[in-house]
């Protein structure tokens, strides 16, 4: 996971593109957009401080440029299945980001990018803030609240160190339950015998005062066998 402000490259200055840049440099990150048009870069603000780069997401000189080698996150958006999941490939394979995320059109190949461990939104249901969440998990507290604001459900990809370990381990009895888990694109319920599978992503139960419990044991080393948490609680 992320902590404080990272770098991230963007392939594709569309609206999601130029908005998802928008909003991280508003929240301090640094970013540098690529996009084979030129012209696409008028959807920046004229004082755009982050570095726009005419080129491709699957081009590794465009990439370097872009400062993919010290890159947090790379999202990426243009208007084909392809070339996005060829960015992201080579994002995760050559570059070692880990947060990478692929916009795609087909939601029929989601399953076969999700085995990849990439996780993809389809076009249906893609948002900015889907994209920011999925990129910089630690940034949304929760994507749904109860009327009283104090359970929240939230959505987070399966650190590397927990693959292999049984998904059971993640929760605290009482205050975090693991409530689903999407694997290979496919929504599965009964997850108390599941061991994790890298590329899986875990939909939890939280309550509002234990989200920073939560953020604990995702964001260490070796999230499982960390120890006890913010206020001992193990």
């Amino acid at each position: 996971m992320l902590h404080g402000a990272v770098h991230v490259v963007i392939v594709g200055c569309g609206r999601v593109g130029s908005g998802l840049a928008i909003g991280l440099v508003e929240q301090d990150h640094t970013v540098s957009i690529i996009d084979k048009r030129s012209r696409a870069f008028r959807r920046l603000p004229p004082d755009w401080p982050g570095n726009s780069i005419v080129g491709s997401g699957f081009d590794r000189d465009d990439l370097d440029r872009a400062g993919a080698d010290r890159a947090g996150a790379l999202a990426a958006v243009t208007s084909g299945d392809n070339s996005n999941i060829l960015t992201a490939r080579i994002a995760r394979e050559k570059y070692g980001i880990h947060n990478v995320v692929a916009r795609i059109y087909d939601p029929r190949r989601a399953e076969i990018y999700q085995r990849l461990g990439i996780p993809t939104v389809a076009t249906v249901t893609w948002t900015i803030e889907q994209v920011m969440h999925r990129l910089l998990p630690a940034a949304v507290a929760g994507e749904w609240t109860d009327p009283s604001g104090l359970l929240v459900l939230v959505e987070r990809v399966l650190p590397e160190a927990w693959a292999g370990k049984a998904l059971r381990t993640v929760g605290i009895p009482g205050k975090i339950h693991v409530v689903a888990v999407t694997r290979a694109g496919v929504p599965r319920l009964e997850v108390a015998d599941l061991v994790g599978q890298e590329g899986d992503v875990l939909h939890l139960a939280v309550l509002k005062d234990t989200v920073g419990e939560l953020e604990y044991r995702f964001n260490g080393a070796n999230p499982v066998l960390d120890g006890p948490g913010p206020g001992g609680v193990q």
